[in-house]
């Protein structure tokens, strides 16, 4: 199975005077679709700027990440991000004054790929899909707790119809079973939706329900 994200000799480092001090050194692997993947590591090890290369929001020092085997730069980044991968932020980064059913129509508003003509119906059906009821659709996001919130995030992530899910700590700020919860969707997308679903998080809870973990540790990327 030919892999949707592949990283090349993936470099990432700061300069320090003449010093360059790595946080990604030659990292190489790949992610495929239908599979849960998790990112551990301890804090400050480069699991975010990591998931950032992958996502197109920062660019590498040396190396490639090739989508569907093509660099993302030639794709151009601003145009990878609006149509090939989806990405869900810790602090779910919704629009308050909005509903939630408003926040998942505006993904759908800036995306390419081809959807359906009803995208409201979409987006209720996307909303029911993880757990958000009709009822709670059309409330004020602000007015909702913080796993709706995430939950919210998700669909809205869904809402673009990538075959990539990026998410960086989307449990960090929830309780064991709202976590617990979270896990369940991710699983499910990989699983039945046959996404590519890639978590950092510093949750062994999260990294054991995924199928595979890998560790960053000293720029270097590990299987657990």
């Amino acid at each position: 199975m030919m892999s949707i994200i592949e990283t090349q000799k993936l470099n990432y480092y700061y300069q320090d005077g003449d010093m360059q001090r790595y946080i990604i050194r030659d990292v190489s692997v790949k992610f495929e679709k239908g599979q849960f993947y998790t990112i551990v590591g301890a804090s400050g090890s480069g699991k975010t700027t990591f998931l950032s290369m992958i996502a197109g929001l920062d660019d590498a020092k040396a190396g490639q990440v090739l989508f569907e085997g093509t660099d993302i730069k030639q794709i151009g980044f601003d145009n990878y991000r609006r149509n090939q991968v989806s990405i869900v932020f810790q602090n779910n980064n919704l629009v308050p004054y909005l509903t939630a059913v408003e926040n998942v129509l505006v993904a759908m508003s800036i995306t390419d790929n081809s959807l359906p003509v009803d995208q409201k119906l979409v987006a209720y059906n996307l909303l029911d899909y993880i757990g958000i009821t009709r009822e709670k659709a059309d409330r004020l996001v602000s007015d909702l707790s913080g796993g709706e919130q995430q939950r919210i995030a998700i669909a809205r992530a869904l809402a673009t119809n990538s075959d990539v899910i990026l998410a960086d700590e989307p449990t960090g700020n929830l309780d064991e079973v709202r976590e617990g919860e979270i896990i369940a969707i991710f699983k499910r997308l990989a699983h039945e939706n046959g996404k590519a679903v890639v978590v950092v998080t510093h949750s062994q809870e999260v990294a054991a329900q995924s199928d595979v973990t890998y560790r960053l540790n000293k720029g270097q990327l590990a299987n657990e």
